[in-house]
């Protein structure tokens, strides 16, 4: 699980960082920023593997992680669950915060959001703004005019913030690098990661909401 969470945490922060791009406005060519970073995106080991073909690579093994990280997910509920065949009769938290309470129903609507985010942006399938392949800027802006999809956006990276929080602070621990002495600066690390990440993802829906960024 801790594996497959580093993979996936790596390309969220990547995937967050071209997001950004959407701030970066018209080149010099006139063409945004944003589709010159989506068709380098394309070129990656062409000359290798073809056009395009790096990205269905990166898909794959993105795809392969989060097959495993859910499967795994299953698998130690399970296994806390024949730990404790009963629950407590009265339920109280010393340790635990939401975060870590929400770990598997936050990971299955993110899943799900996962979902609809490749049927909305990657493939068009739900976008209803008439989806335009390449032209990510374009789609982008338009998409995110839909209110409620706007706000879908805004919760989904809320509780991703929430995953990547525990799921960060788990991962120090179960690669052995948390110690007494370093847990205090290892628990900030992974509140700044979530914050970040938060911020960062849901400013693109926000300013096209309210206007910063005007459809293309």
């Amino acid at each position: 699980m801790a594996s497959t969470g580093l993979v996936m945490l790596l390309f969220v922060v990547g995937h967050m960082a071209g997001n950004l791009k959407m701030f970066g406005g018209v080149a010099a060519d006139g063409v945004y920023k944003i589709d010159h970073y989506a068709e380098f995106l394309q070129r990656i080991g062409q000359d290798v593997l073809g056009h395009g073909n790096f990205l269905w690579i990166a898909r794959i093994v993105l795809l392969i992680c989060l097959v495993l990280h859910f499967i795994t997910a299953l698998q130690l509920s399970r296994i806390n669950a024949r730990a404790r065949p009963e629950g407590y009769r009265a339920q109280a938290y010393a340790s635990a915060n939401p975060a870590s309470r929400s770990m598997l129903y936050g990971g299955l609507f993110i899943l799900c959001f996962i979902i609809f985010h490749i049927l909305h942006f990657t493939t068009g399938t739900v976008h209803f703004e008439g989806f335009v392949y390449g032209a990510v800027y374009k789609n982008v802006t338009q998409g995110f005019q839909v209110l409620p999809i706007a706000i879908f956006y805004v919760l989904a990276m809320a509780s991703l913030a929430l995953h990547l929080y525990h799921g960060t602070w788990s991962l120090f621990q179960t690669f052995g690098v948390d110690t007494p002495s370093w847990n205090g600066g290892l628990r900030a690390i992974s509140k700044l990661t979530a914050v970040v990440l938060f911020f960062g993802f849901s400013s693109v829906p926000l300013a096209v909401l309210f206007g910063f960024l005007t459809p293309g």
